[in-house]
């Protein structure tokens, strides 16, 4: 197997729902969304050193039976065309899987889904349709395409029996009310969604920016919107000082 895992969080209580999980990540990315988190592992080519690939599955094997589930993130996991044999691994070792990802690639997320290698999806959506590009730092033609299998990869999940969320990080200087307005147009559904707000960081994609957190009463504001087609919309990981 030739997938590259570039870094693994042996330990996380939030990342798969209900579940005591590692987090494997996976380089490389089909957008550039300027307030990423993970720069290093979008911009993952193959110059950077990989971990190795054995010493990650002796860490899960030993850990099976205490850890849950395993959350295969990124970057954006789809990328790599062997990902099928690494969640066949993960479920052959016991584990629950997770996947992280962009919806990208609707082609290789139905064939996890059909192969049944998922026990959970989250996806992110990045914003309203009009301002998708812009927040996920592309541009058209080739990004229009992009944005097309999105459109597909979050149909498959609606129709789908495997357990999935939706996910949007608002960013102040990105995100406006249009945006979520426009996202109840697009999707609806009782699915769980979560509302996150951008926190910057040493790893931010884009270095030289003015991107800001909205407070707590500009997140209830876009909840309250997006609530009247998705009624489980819940903001996650807002501290207690925005709250004030």
């Amino acid at each position: 197997m030739n997938v590259k895992i570039y870094g693994i969080q042996k330990l996380t209580l939030l990342d798969f729902p209900g579940r005591l999980a590692a987090v494997l990540f996976l380089g490389g990315c089909s957008f550039r969304c300027p307030f990423c988190q993970n720069g290093p592992l979008v911009l993952a080519s193959s110059e950077s050193d990989p971990l190795d690939p054995e010493e990650v599955f002796g860490f899960l094997k030993k850990r099976a039976g205490i850890l849950e589930g395993v959350c295969v993130s990124g970057g954006e996991p789809t990328l790599q065309k062997e990902l099928p044999l690494l969640f066949q691994k993960l479920k052959e070792m016991g584990y629950l899987t997770k996947l992280d990802t962009n919806g990208t690639n609707p082609e290789m997320l139905r064939e996890l889904l059909k192969e049944k290698l998922l026990d959970y999806v989250a996806m992110d959506i990045k914003g309203g349709r009009k301002n998708y590009l812009k927040i996920a730092g592309l541009e058209p033609p080739g990004g229009e395409a992009l944005l097309k299998k999105v459109f597909q990869s979050a149909e498959l999940l609606m129709k789908s029996s495997t357990d999935f969320e939706f996910r949007t990080t608002a960013v102040k200087g990105l995100h406006t009310e249009e945006d979520f307005l426009d996202i109840t147009q697009w999707i609806s559904g009782d699915f769980p969604y979560y509302l996150q707000t951008f926190q910057d960081c040493e790893g931010i994609l884009q270095k030289d920016h003015s991107f800001r957190p909205f407070s707590y009463e500009e997140m209830e504001c876009f909840r309250s919107l997006l609530r009247k087609k998705i009624p489980r919309v819940q903001l996650r990981g807002i501290e207690e000082n925005q709250k004030k």
